[in-house]
């Protein structure tokens, strides 16, 4: 498969600080690429190279085959960027930003096209500031999309919307990938990169720390299951670390018992066995995959929201 983005050994200083450290990786095309880390990792510093937006102190960054710093120009007409934080006109109405945007560039996209695709078209003549959150975070992918490019980088695109914003955002992230884009995506919330991604990329104080797809980084776990069971009546604290692949028990204090499972198939048919052996009624009966927040605190001894 073809690369649409190689970066090869990317360091980024400030002063003492370093920010970004011997970082490298190739992005395939036409797949959805994530960055998943703490706020501080490096995340943003990292994509803002690669845009060309910063200049590394040590490194090399390739769109499509161009090297970001040395031909800027002709990277930044194949490019789409949402920024974390992005300011706009406040006088000018969604089609006369689209408008103004599309005049940067050679080729660019009709605005109700652009509006259309991120649900925006009855918006067309409100200003940003009549917007709600989730309209203004889906206008900046919109602004992103003006010259039609073959790469978009969307920089913590859900950051501070509700659960049904966040969601909706998903559905046009996906939209857009679908249409043939590579997507550069960075994310500190766990269940976005793992329900956007093909391969995510896990940072943690300025380095890379794993990189893979979202379900091989989680069978990589020693304990990729729980299984949480509770009976009718108390539940026995004996022999449950006995079970097959079981690795840990815990309770909870709410009656419910977590069993750390190496093979959540064999567990359940152990504690099926067990279970029944000792005359126990079980209430319920759970089996929770690992996901990539256990992932993070497996790799790193910390929470990815610390």
């Amino acid at each position: 498969m073809t690369e649409a983005i190689q970066v090869e050994g990317l360091v980024k200083k400030f002063g003492a600080f370093t920010a970004v450290d011997s970082v490298s990786f190739t992005v395939r095309q036409g797949e959805v690429f994530g960055i998943l880390g703490p706020n501080g990792a490096g995340k943003t510093t990292a994509m803002e190279i690669i845009e060309g937006i910063q200049e590394p102190t040590a490194g090399r960054t390739l769109v499509l085959g161009t090297d970001t710093h040395r031909e800027q120009e002709k990277v930044k007409e194949r490019i789409g960027v949402q920024l974390q934080a992005s300011a706009y006109f406040e006088y000018l109405t969604l089609t006369e930003i689209l408008n103004l945007f599309g005049r940067f560039y050679p080729r660019h996209l009709p605005p109700m096209e652009l509006l259309a695709k991120v649900g925006l078209m009855e918006k067309a003549k409100a200003t940003v500031g009549k917007l709600s959150g989730g309209q203004k975070q889906r206008f900046t992918i919109a602004a992103a999309l003006v010259n039609d490019p073959e790469v978009v980088f969307l920089d913590e695109p859900t950051t501070g919307l509700d659960p049904q914003a966040r969601r909706n955002l998903w559905e046009f992230v996906q939209a857009i990938h679908k249409e043939g884009r590579t997507i550069v995506l960075t994310t500190h919330y766990m269940e976005e990169a793992q329900l956007l991604c093909q391969r995510v990329a896990i940072m943690d104080r300025a380095k890379i720390i794993a990189l893979d797809t979202p379900n091989s980084l989680v069978r990589r776990l020693p304990v990729p299951y729980e299984v949480k069971v509770m009976a009718e009546g108390p539940l026995p604290t004996n022999n449950l670390e006995a079970l097959d692949s079981v690795r840990g028990v815990e309770f909870d204090g709410e009656g419910v018992c977590h069993l750390r499972s190496a093979d959540a198939a064999r567990t359940l048919q152990a504690l099926l066995a067990w279970a029944n052996g000792k005359g126990i009624r079980l209430a319920h009966l759970e089996v929770v995959p690992a996901n990539l927040e256990d992932v993070f605190l497996a790799l790193t001894g910390h929470q990815l929201r610390d």
